[in-house]
């Protein structure tokens, strides 16, 4: 067991977990915040994305050792005060979730997306979501929602 500081949706959080303990399963069971998924446990589907330092990344595949000392945003913490995040705004408007089990994934993926890339192609939005995968077939939705985002962004809302 060791001893780790996180830095979780903008506050420290001390845990004491072993090294190699995915960031996953610190988040969901650990610091109880459930809305990160677990799909398939090998980085492969998406449903676990998280934000490392800004940057998406799989939380099942990433140790606790290497998120110390770097923020990490998950769902929970993508909005704000002020209210909705633009995409989970946009989520909602174009009535992406069908079951919704991967959108928290999904939505993670295309915040790191517009952060980096604020008016993306489709083809940049195809690109960059290609990791994350949606059983009921949702893409279309999701990529109109990514664009209906940059577009919201732009126009200053």
């Amino acid at each position: 067991m060791s001893e780790f500081i996180l830095r979780v949706n903008g506050s420290e959080r001390k845990i004491d977990v072993p090294d190699d303990t995915p960031l996953l399963w610190v988040l969901r069971d650990t610091l109880d915040l459930t809305g990160t998924k677990y799909g398939c446990g090998a980085g492969l589907c998406g449903a676990c994305t998280v934000h490392l330092d800004g940057a998406a990344v799989r939380s099942c595949l990433t140790a606790v050792s290497v998120a110390a000392g770097k923020a990490v945003t998950t769902i929970e913490g993508l909005s704000s005060q002020s209210g909705l995040h633009p995409l989970q705004q946009a989520w909602i408007a174009e009535d992406v979730p069908q079951c919704g089990y991967c959108q928290s994934g999904q939505i993670m993926q295309a915040a790191a997306l517009l952060t980096k890339t604020p008016h993306p192609s489709d083809e940049e939005i195809v690109d960059a979501m290609s990791g994350n995968l949606c059983r009921c077939g949702t893409y279309h939705r999701i990529r109109r929602a990514i664009q209906h985002a940059a577009s919201s962004r732009a126009g200053g809302q």
